[in-house]
């Protein structure tokens, strides 16, 4: 939804990350003045102001506060985190004077001011973010909320669960009363976006209370939770009592409330087309772009960018090719990959465990390796888990959640192995990297780790930083020998041409006017993907605009930053001294992220 937004620019992001105890780093922490301190003090208090707002990113962070609350999903609580916002930014720089601080302190003040910004620049889009769509929605959200962050360690826990699923119905309520705002005004989420939707809505109300079967996935983990408390069998009776009679009342009269908002909106959708169909719909593509690469690239310049990174992908994916022994055209060795089943694994639970297994094979390899090429890894776990089963249609084919700030949740690198004989077994290495290590779980779980930085930046968000590192370190992992084998190297550049793909599909799609069958035609001729998979991207990027264009732009410039100073430092380049510059500082946009790196060599040089 978009008020994701403010959320993660000004506060924590949905999913919060672990704050391990570690000892401050050099680039973060360096000589921080009086005026510095009171900053990070106010910026803190900032921070702590506008979670505040949200209960769900409080229990994300490990409190407790209004655990009982779901957020506020209406428009007015969208216009009183940006109005919070403007204030904040106000009083900074009425109390502050830049030139009084560190540089250190100026780049948290400047960073501070850039967030507010782009948060006022997006609030004029609000209307336009899809809160149901084939990325999921409120039915899917609210129990994969409760099931891996709302902790139940008391009974006063668990009652405050039950609050929670009878809050739902309100949220129901208010994501339905969007939409038909929404619809009102011409914005109507793509014909693909229903049926799927209706579907996993579904399957959180299939089992017991709501019928006969087994317990239902919210029920089960209620049920779990509560037999884990040290409590009388009587008080536990009762609590399982009050969870069933909330989850077929309030629980399911929410359910009913947003089938009826798609049943009511879905004669209105006219197709599965880009963003330029919307009313205004050009502006907000490039607002789009902005937020997520953190650049002023237009649209045809990163498609054009594209279009040459899938012409040199290519080309390394021959030279693999030839060495794999594969004699046919690359269109040939796609289909192979895609049918022949030594690239598959068994569609079986067996099959799905195997997987699982290879991929904690993989990270635990990068772990072991990462002392030579990182001088700090996170201290958060990291564990491997498949999709659960009742969100496979919606969830995508991999992601990573952030660790819970108390440790009670690990960094969790999920994939969806709905259907095996869609998988890609070559990629498995690959996918690991980029989700887990020395990827997503080497930046973003060691970025609350930091010390030295105020909250807002050890929490921040910035797309093309994150997707960008994540994209980056599937090549670095060549290096650090994830990939022994040419069929697992070329899984990895098949995972490189999917990130090129999408700069060009997503700007085809949304300013191209490409349609959506274009877009997998596209995909299709240049990559192994799986159909299915390959269904589900597109329709992610439709419901998305933008997001898919950060991951290859971000790794571009990571790349080129690293040339550059292997380039102007020669013998004194150290890859464990470049990579703790582009971490240690948490998320940046790509700008500030140059002049980090430009500041770096210039020191290294003397």
């Amino acid at each position: 939804m978009k008020r994701v937004y403010l959320a993660c620019l000004m506060a924590a992001c949905a999913a919060a990350p672990l704050m391990a105890q570690t000892q401050p780093t050099k680039s973060a922490t360096t000589a921080p003045s009086t005026q510095d301190q009171r900053l990070t003090t106010f910026l803190d208090a900032a921070f702590d102001e506008a979670v505040a707002l949200s209960p769900e990113q409080m229990t994300s962070l490990g409190l407790k506060t209004h655990y009982d609350r779901l957020d506020d999903y209406t428009k007015a609580a969208e216009q009183r985190r940006l109005a919070l916002a403007e204030r904040q930014l106000a009083d900074m720089k009425r109390q502050f004077d830049p030139a009084k601080l560190s540089m250190m302190g100026r780049l948290s003040y400047r960073l501070f001011e850039k967030n507010v910004e782009t948060a006022r620049r997006q609030a004029k889009f609000s209307d336009y973010g899809f809160p149901v769509s084939t990325n999921g929605s409120p039915a899917g959200q609210i129990p994969v909320f409760l099931i891996n962050e709302h902790r139940v360690d008391s009974v006063e826990d668990a009652r405050a669960y039950v609050a929670r699923l009878i809050d739902s119905e309100r949220v129901m309520r208010e994501v339905s009363a969007q939409m038909r705002e929404q619809a009102a005004k011409g914005i109507v989420p793509p014909k693909m976006v229903f049926a799927p939707a209706r579907g996993d809505a579904q399957k959180v109300i299939t089992g017991a209370p709501f019928d006969n079967g087994a317990d239902s996935t919210i029920l089960a983990d209620f049920r779990k939770k509560v037999g884990g408390l040290t409590a009388p069998e009587a008080t536990k009776a009762q609590l399982i009592e009050q969870a069933q009679a909330a989850v077929t009342g309030p629980f399911k009269r929410g359910f009913d409330t947003l089938f009826a908002t798609l049943d009511a909106i879905e004669p209105q959708a006219k197709g599965n087309d880009g963003a330029w169909s919307l009313p205004g719909g050009d502006a907000y593509y490039q607002s789009q772009l902005a937020f997520y690469t953190t650049t002023d690239l237009t649209a045809d310049q990163i498609h054009q960018t594209g279009l040459a990174q899938v012409k040199a992908i290519r080309a390394e994916m021959e030279r693999v090719k030839a060495r794999i022994g594969f004699t046919g055209s690359l269109e040939a060795f796609f289909d192979a990959i895609r049918t022949d089943p030594q690239y598959k694994y068994p569609n079986d639970e067996a099959g799905r465990e195997q997987y699982l297994n290879d991929a904690r094979a993989v990270i635990a390899k990068m772990m072991a390796t990462g002392p030579r090429f990182f001088h700090r890894l996170p201290e958060a776990k990291l564990e491997v888990r498949a999709v659960e089963k009742w969100r496979q249609e919606t969830a995508a084919v991999a992601f990573y959640n952030r660790p819970a700030p108390d440790g009670s949740r690990p960094g969790i690198f999920y994939v969806n192995l709905a259907d095996m004989n869609q998988v890609n077994k070559q990629q498995v290495n690959a996918i690991a990297v980029h989700e887990g290590a020395p990827g997503h779980h080497f930046q973003i779980a060691r970025a609350q780790e930091l010390q030295g930085l105020p909250k807002f930046r050890r929490f921040g968000f910035y797309g093309s930083y994150i997707e960008g590192w994540g994209l980056y370190t599937e090549r670095l992992a060549q290096e650090m020998g994830a990939y022994p084998t040419p069929d697992t190297e070329f899984g990895m550049l098949s995972l490189q041409m999917w990130r090129a793909i999408r700069m060009v599909v997503d700007t085809g799609m949304h300013s191209k006017r490409w349609s959506r069958e274009q877009a997998v035609a596209f995909f299709q001729k240049n990559s192994p993907l799986s159909q299915r998979d390959i269904v589900k991207e597109v329709d992610r990027y439709i419901n998305n605009p933008g997001q898919a264009t950060s991951y290859m732009v971000g790794q571009l410039k990571i790349a080129g930053l690293r040339a550059k100073a292997e380039k102007a430092l020669g013998p004194r380049f150290d890859i464990r001294d470049f990579h703790e510059v582009v971490l240690a500082n948490g998320a940046l946009p790509l700008d500030v992220l140059e002049e980090q790196v430009d500041a770096y060599i210039a020191a290294k040089r003397g």
